[in-house]
């Protein structure tokens, strides 16, 4: 392989990665990498020796992404309800893509939060808080001084963590509220969801208007949302498979109408792994693509409205 293809092949899970939390989207990252590796080539046939690639390259993508979120944003404007970034499985089952950010996976929860930032202060705090760059090296990549980077990185960090606290929470619990939570919502148990639901409860769900969704507007209060998630599936096919996979990071339930994935579904739970603080669908079949199909060999789900193992057990 010639050494320019090399070098961008050896960095670019990690140009995938540094762009798709950026922008969300893995059709736009694919096209920043092409953009990236155009830019690439010439420079590194031209025999004029580049002394750190890796920077090179990650400046490269980073300034390209932040050119096309003005793009992305006119498409949001027009975007029916919520916006959210389109899930990428992170488990065993992924193609060259997902790998990217298998290492280096952001949860969805904190992608929604990173998208209220400003775009410069969400690179910064990327490459700063997610990816280990020193301010010095952020303020090569965008051309600024590394006084003004340290402002960007505090503001950013201060806004996440005023949204966002850092804390994790137990696979295992995530996965075994999701089971109830499923359990409620498909059986119309509202007592149940209300019991499992925190009182500052958020739902995020994004149809894009191409597929069901339960609001077009995120919705928050726990007695909102269990009441509009058990009238609300009115609309959702019968005896959708559900299968349980990890999507950015997070365990999380996907929904399989035949071998299509319908929708994902993640949830953010509350410090203590007691309650959901946080719900979040895809049904934008735009956004599915990359969950791939129903593996019939792989942990077994069961088909909504009926009670998991675990449920049984409990």
């Amino acid at each position: 392989m010639p050494e320019a293809t090399q070098v961008f092949v050896d960095h670019r899970e990690l140009l995938f990665s540094v762009v798709y939390t950026m922008l969300g989207s893995v059709a736009d990252t694919e096209d920043v990498l092409q953009e990236t590796w155009l830019a690439w080539a010439p420079r590194s046939g031209s025999g004029e020796e580049i002394a750190n690639p890796r920077a090179y390259l990650v400046r490269i993508a980073v300034n390209r992404a932040l050119a096309r979120q003005e793009s992305i944003n006119r498409r949001r404007e027009h975007y029916v309800g919520p916006w959210l970034p389109e899930p990428v499985a992170t488990g065993d089952q992924q193609d060259a893509s997902e790998q990217a950010i298998r290492a280096e996976s952001v949860s969805m929860a904190l992608l929604v939060v990173l998208q209220s930032l400003t775009p410069l202060e969400r690179v910064v705090f990327l490459l700063n808080e997610v990816f280990g760059y020193a301010h010095t090296e952020i303020a090569g990549i965008l051309d600024r001084t590394p006084a003004s980077v340290r402002q960007l990185a505090h503001r950013a960090r201060e806004h996440v963590q005023a949204r966002r606290p850092r804390y994790d929470v137990d696979p295992r619990l995530r996965r075994k509220a999701t089971e109830k939570f499923l359990a409620a919502v498909f059986g119309g148990d509202l007592g149940g969801l209300l019991r499992l639901l925190a009182p500052d409860v958020t739902l995020w769900s994004d149809g894009g208007g191409k597929a069901p969704q339960p609001g077009l507007r995120p919705v928050h209060g726990r007695d909102k949302v269990a009441r509009l998630l058990t009238s609300g599936f009115d609309r959702v096919p019968a005896g959708l498979d559900i299968r349980y996979r990890e999507v950015n990071g997070d365990p999380s339930a996907v929904l399989f109408d035949g071998d299509a994935p319908f929708g994902m579904m993640v949830l953010d739970l509350t410090p203590d792994g007691e309650q959901v603080s946080g719900i979040y669908t895809v049904t934008n079949p735009d956004k599915l693509t990359h969950l791939g199909q129903a593996d019939p060999e792989g942990e077994p789900g069961h088909s909504a409205g009926e009670p998991s193992l675990r449920d049984v057990d409990d």
